[in-house]
Order: structure tokens, then C-alpha cells, then sequence
């Protein structure tokens, strides 16, 4: 669907998810990831209200309908007239037949592909909200060749044309409006023989109305009825009371003392993260050691969950684990085939790149210089923790089918852990370092480690071989404990990653590596300076040149006492993760430290969420190069704040000296993150990326309901 409002000064087509429509508001109020979902998008002058159902049967997957339904929302003396622009476009090998009445009203499409079968595409004629009478509407009609799916907005926008007449009953002036007319595509090649692709059906039409699509599956051959008008309307009031039913057995908001409008935002939170899920096929390119230049990889599919339907609508491999660990508790078999996908894409060697950027569609939405892959860097492996929830959610109750699918799954995960342990491994025993770390340390205040997830995060100053990182031993730490448990139910030889666990979960051993005196903190340790600021270089003009033929001066860094190995003293998300995965005992004296150190203002506490690094780090809120503003620096981030809330509500349970602070503080931030990211919800109708430390409002991109939705877990406290 594309969309656009006539007679404004200004032609806003709307298509894809973008930040820069400046919405009011867009996404899903209700989804269960395979049947129906509700999604409401607020334009500025108008609400579409967007709802689909899907009625399985046949061979191919069964019939969906989709009902588009559009209010007036601002006060104007007149309602606005909107286009709804439907296109059907295929990649790869699709045939579709249009079926044209009046010259330029697409009725139907029937068309056929190898997943799909035959089908057919039938566009209603807009109708009344209340009476269902047909409502006058102008229609337009385009055909086109779409050689990529990336083209299609541009090919809608080129087709434009505002000669058509928009005449209603009353007798008010003529009125022009735009409508798709006619694409002149580039000059063909010599012998180029291609197939229309990209049919598009452009209904025009004041609001308040409503219109419906139907998709009907020719193997389908027993349906009762047409799933349209009242029929389609009980089945959508059947799907959703079976999701509000559901929605409160799982995560019993209620009965928690939660307000039916803060249950709503709970629903919204969790239906964005599993509506915005999304299945992809291509390959990605990979710069390998073997190879002078990147090269495709493996082409194949990925079912995933997405950060960000605006800004990052692509796989990222360590959000991944985030995202399933809300949408498991939902539906298992969903997050089991999300895994199944994720460990698909790995090589021979056991690596998996970590940002999905599958098809040309992807690649126009990143920016050039991450679009290669390289297959020495990884990213943190959460997708454990998603494992860990699954098997610990069946309570020890295995079925058969349970069993098959660790079986499946444990070659691939035994060859993705030996990956980690042979390339990401530290210069001494039992240390953990991880490459891909920026090169060029003239720019960067403090050269950024992309691969670990926490971009910016201060690290050591001069990236070396001597570096050994506390959070990707802890993960590894973890992996190891969830790699014996699965070995151990199916049977498998454990005892190598029991051995390897017991050694990693060694607390003293963890000191030893990873213990700052200093700062009373864990710790990375490196070739390290804290003395580094960015000035501008100082450019040398010949006599007689002008200056302005010199090339304007670049902020540099400029390091004013030389590195040397020692922990790098930056408190902030990378100290807490012995405790975030649960690896200090619970009567440590270190995890006392750390409590403290959470609840300290100038520290990490914030009455909205734990900031991300220190106040009082030199590098806390500073930009890491000129055009580079602080990201992991400052801001809240909720995927983190997760695994403290997480943390804090383990280290509550158990006995020991420091239960009863875990207590008070587990409440006191639980508390804290769901006031302030419910008030921002209600204030600017989004999930964020990130949350500033100092007010509390949402920063970054937005809707951000990959990891946000986290919040849903805290609310229902299942961690």
C-alpha cells in the first residue's frame, strides 16, 4: 500500500516505514505473528486503520482478506480526499493477469507462482463505515516493469500526473487530482523481452470509508464463504478476543495492578516487535581473509524479528536473542524457526554475519561502508539466551519433538561455539578478545568495536593483541553452560563444556583477568590512555595561496600521554556483565561494588533507567569523532536495562548478604522504566531506540521495537 492526500500544496506519497514523514503515530495495536493483526496509522489529517485475517486451507497456505479503514482526524470544515495506491509486484517468477473494467479500474489480479499456486487479488469498491453503500471514488490504473523492488516507490512517483478530474454528486467546482498514469521506463536493450511485473490500483475517495482486498488460494477448494464485509468482521472480533485472552494468560498485567490503557501499551509494545517480523531472501556480501575483494555469500532465507521497521528493517544477529526472548513466550514455534534461520546462514567455518542485508531492497537502506561483511568479526551470541528461556520454559518436560529439534540444532551450535573459541579467543589462557575494532585511530576519540554491539563503548585507547574484554568472556561464559545443559539432555558428550564453564565461572579467576583495584570495578584491560582529546589539525598554507583552496580543517585526535597496558578504567554497561549473566556468586563481595555502584547517581542511576556509561568517565556524552555523536556514551538503552532488571530479580532469590539490596533495587528500577517509557509512549506514540539520561525522552530512531519491547518481560516480570 502507498498513500497520498489531494488537493494539498504538497504531494506527500507515502510507502515505505519512514522517519522522515514525521508521523504522528503508526503500528500495530494487536498481531499474533500468524492469523490477524490490527495496525493504526496517523497521518495529519486522517487515521487508516489497517486489519487482515488469514483462513487456512489448501495446499499453499489458504486466503487472506485486508481491510483498509480511513477516518478524519483533524477539525478541517471539509474531510480530506485521500488516494490508496495497492500494488502487486512480484520478483522472480510470477505471472500476474490484471482484470481492467472502464479503462482504468483494476478489478482483479490472477497471477500464479511456485509458493503461492494460482491465485486471485480482488479489490472491493469502497464502501460507508456504518451502511456498507458504495461510496464514488475515481479510479486509476497502472502497469509497469519494476526491474528491482526498491524502484517501486520512484516508478509511482514518475507516473504521476495531475489531468484527472475528481467529480463528485454535488455540483462544487472541478478539481484536479494526481493519479498514476503512465511510466516511461529507461530505453530497453537490445532484445530485452521483460514481463510486466507492477500493477498498481489507485482508488481516490473522501474520507470516512472503508475498502477491502481479498487474496483467494485456487487450491483452497472447500471454503464456506468469502471472508468479506460482516463474515470478515466476525472473524477479526474472533481473533481478537482470543489475542486479549492469551495476551492476559501469558503476561497477567492485571493482575500485576496495571490500568487497562497501560495493558493496551503492553499490547501495541508486544505486537510491533512480532508484526514487524519479517522473512528475507538474497545473500550478503563478505570480505573474507581468503579473498581480494568481497564477495556474495550464501544466497537463502531469514525469518526474523527487526530493530526498527523505519531505520534498521533488516536481521541484526545480536538483537536477535532480544527479540525472541519476549516473542517465545508467545509462541515457541515461532522463535524455533527463527533460530533454525539464524544458525542456516552460517558458514563451514561456524561464522554468522551479523547484519543481514540480503537484497538490493536492503542495501538502498544502509549506508555504504557497512554493507560488507567480514568473516573474522563476530557479535555477541544471545541467541543462548533465547535458547536457555525455551528449555527452562518446558520445565524439564520434553517431548519428542523437543528432543528433535536440540538434536537439529546442537551440530550447529557445537560448530558456532569451536568458531568463538578459535578466533575471538585472548593472547592468555581463558580471555576473550574481539576483532573488527576500527583501524584508523587518528579519527576516533576512541576507535569503535561495532562487533561487540556497544559501537562506542569505551575501550582501549590503541587497539592491540593484548586486549582482553570481560563481556565476550562472559558470554562465552554462558554459552558454555547452555552448550553442557543441551549436550546433557540429548545425550551428547558434555563434559568438554562443563569443563570450560566451571573454568570461566571461576570467580577468582574472573578477578585475576578482569578486577580493577583502581576503579573497584570489572574491567577490560589493553594498551591504554585516558589523556586523548579531538582538536583540529593544524594545516600548513603556502605563502601567497589562498585559504579558501585549503581543505577546511579535521577534528584529529591528539594523544597527550602515551598508552600502556592496565585495565581501562570506563564504569558503565561492559562492568556489570558478571553480574548481568549471573556469574558472581551471591555472596561475592564484588557484587556488593556493583550494587552500589548501580545506585549511584553520578554513577549510573537515573530516575528513568541505568545510563550506559559512567558521569564521571571522561568520555561520558563525548563525540567520537566530528560527524559521531555519543551512542553507547550516556543514553539508556533497554536491552541492557533488561538483563539488570533480569539480574537484580536472580540475585533476590538467593541467599546471601546482599539479598535484601537486590530487593530494593530491583523494585526501584522496575519501577522507574516502565513509568518513564509508558509516559513517553503516551507522549509521542513511539518506542525508542535509546532514552536520554538527563530527562528521560526518547532519542534515536523510532518505532524502535526491536529490544525496547523488553519492557512487556519487565511489566510481567518473567525474566
Amino acid at each position: 500500500l502507498m498513500w497520498l492526500q489531494q488537493f494539498k500544496a504538497e504531494v506527500n506519497l507515502r510507502h515505505t516505514c519512514e522517519q522522515g514523514d514525521r508521523l504522528p503515530g503508526y503500528g500495530w495495536l494487536m498481531h499474533d505473528g500468524i492469523n490477524f493483526g490490527v495496525q493504526e496509522i496517523k497521518d495529519n489529517d486522517f487515521i487508516l486503520t489497517t486489519e487482515f485475517v488469514k483462513r487456512l486451507g489448501g495446499r499453499h497456505g489458504g486466503d487472506w482478506t485486508w481491510r483498509i479503514t480511513a477516518k478524519p482526524q483533524s477539525s478541517t470544515p471539509e474531510n480530506p480526499v485521500i488516494s490508496l495506491l495497492f500494488y502487486v509486484a512480484g520478483d522472480g517468477e510470477v505471472i500476474l493477469q490484471p482484470h481492467i473494467e472502464e479503462k482504468s479500474k483494476l478489478m482483479a489480479v490472477s497471477g500464479s507462482s511456485e509458493e503461492l499456486g494460482k491465485f486471485t487479488l480482488t479489490f472491493l469498491a469502497p464502501t460507508t463505515l456504518k451502511s456498507r453503500n458504495y461510496k464514488y471514488a475515481s479510479y486509476n490504473y497502472l502497469r509497469a516493469h519494476c526491474p528491482s523492488l526498491e524502484m517501486m516507490t520512484d516508478i509511482v512517483k514518475n507516473s504521476l500526473n495531475g489531468r484527472f478530474v475528481y467529480n463528485t454528486a454535488t455540483s462544487s467546482p472541478r478539481r484536479y487530482y494526481i493519479g498514476v498514469d503512465s511510466y516511461r521506463p529507461p530505453p530497453k536493450q537490445g532484445g530485452d523481452t521483460t514481463q510486466d511485473n507492477f500493477l498498481v490500483h489507485q482508488v481516490t475517495v473522501q474520507v470516512p470509508f472503508e475498502v477491502e482486498v481479498l487474496f483467494e488460494s485456487e487450491s483452497f477448494t472447500d471454503r464456506s464463504s468469502r471472508l468479506a464485509g460482516e463474515i470478515f468482521t466476525n472473524e477479526l472480533e474472533r481473533w481478537k478476543q482470543a489475542f486479549d485472552e492469551k495476551f492476559n494468560t501469558i503476561f497477567k498485567l492485571s493482575d500485576k495492578g496495571f490500568s487497562p490503557q497501560q495493558t493496551k501499551f503492553a499490547k501495541a509494545v508486544f505486537s510491533n516487535t512480532i508484526g514487524g517480523m519479517g522473512y528475507f531472501y538474497g545473500q550478503s556480501y563478505v570480505q573474507s581473509i581468503y579473498n581480494e575483494y568481497p564477495l556474495p555469500y550464501l544466497e537463502g532465507p531469514l525469518y526474523t524479528a527487526v530493530p526498527s521497521r523505519s531505520f534498521f528493517p533488516r536481521g541484526f544477529l545480536w538483537d536477535e536473542g532480544f527479540h525472541q526472548l519476549l516473542i517465545s513466550k508467545w509462541n515457541p514455534s515461532i522463535s524455533r524457526e527463527v533460530i533454525g534461520h539464524w544458525l542456516d546462514l552460517m558458514n563451514v567455518e561456524g561464522w554468522i554475519p551479523r547484519e543481514q542485508i540480503l537484497d538490493n531492497e536492503a542495501r538502498s537502506k544502509v549506508p555504504a561502508e557497512f554493507i560488507v561483511q567480514r568473516n573474522e568479526n563476530a557479535n555477541p551470541p544471545t541467541l543462548f539466551l533465547t535458547i536457555q528461556k525455551l528449555i527452562e520454559d518446558l520445565n524439564g518436560h520434553l517431548t519428542k519433538e523437543d528432543n528433535s529439534y536440540l538434536k537439529r540444532l546442537f551440530p550447529r551450535l557445537k560448530t558456532w561455539y569451536d568458531w568463538y573459541n578459535s578466533t575471538q579467543v585472548g593472547s592468555l589462557p581463558s580471555t576473550y578478545r574481539w576483532r573488527g575494532r576500527d583501524t584508523d585511530t587518528n579519527l576516533f576519540l576512541n576507535p569503535k568495536t561495532l562487533t561487540s554491539g556497544l559501537d562506542d563503548y569505551p575501550r582501549a585507547s590503541h587497539p592491540s593483541e593484548d586486549e582482553r574484554h570481560v563481556d565476550l568472556r562472559c558470554w562465552m561464559t554462558l554459552a558454555s553452560k547452555i552448550m553442557t545443559d543441551i549436550a546433557k539432555i540429548i545425550g551428547e558428550a558434555h563434559q568438554d563444556y562443563q569443563d570450560m564453564y566451571e573454568k570461566l565461572s571461576d570467580n577468582s579467576l574472573l578477578q585475576e583477568l578482569h578486577w580493577s583495584e583502581d576503579l573497584k570495578a570489572f574491567s577490560d584491560y589493553g594498551n591504554h590512555t585516558q589523556s586523548i582529546i579531538l582538536e583540529r589539525e593544524k594545516i600548513y598554507v603556502p605563502p601567497g595561496q589562498p585559504r579558501q583552496h585549503v581543505q577546511p580543517a579535521r577534528l584529529i585526535r591528539s594523544v597527550r600521554k602515551q598508552p600502556k597496558l592496565q585495565y581501562v578504567n570506563a564504569f558503565g554497561y561492559v562492568s556489570l556483565f558478571p553480574f548481568l549473566l549471573q556469574i558472581l556468586q551471591p555472596d561475592s563481595p564484588k557484587l556488593l561494588h556493583i550494587l552500589n555502584d548501580i545506585r549511584d547517581d553520578e554513577k549510573l542511576w537515573t530516575p528513568y533507567g541505568l545510563r550506559s556509561l559512567s558521569k564521571s568517565n571522561p568520555l561520558y556524552l563525548k563525540r567520537n569523532t566530528e560527524y559521531d555523536p555519543p551512542y553507547w556514551r550516556g543514553p539508556i538503552w533497554i536491552n541492557m536495562n533488561y538483563l539488570v532488571v533480569r539480574a537484580l530479580h536472580f540475585y533476590s532469590t538467593q541467599n546471601g548478604p546482599y539479598q535484601e539490596m537486590a530487593v530494593t533495587l530491583y523494585q526501584e528500577l522496575r519501577t522507574n522504566l516502565i513509568s518513564n517509557m509508558y509516559k513517553q509512549f503516551v507522549q509521542t506514540g513511539y518506542l525508542w531506540e535509546q532514552y536520554n539520561d538527563s530527562t528521560g525522552k526518547g532519542q534515536g530512531s523510532h518505532p524502535f521495537t526491536g529490544w525496547s519491547s523488553l519492557i512487556v518481560l519487565i511489566m510481567a516480570e518473567q525474566y
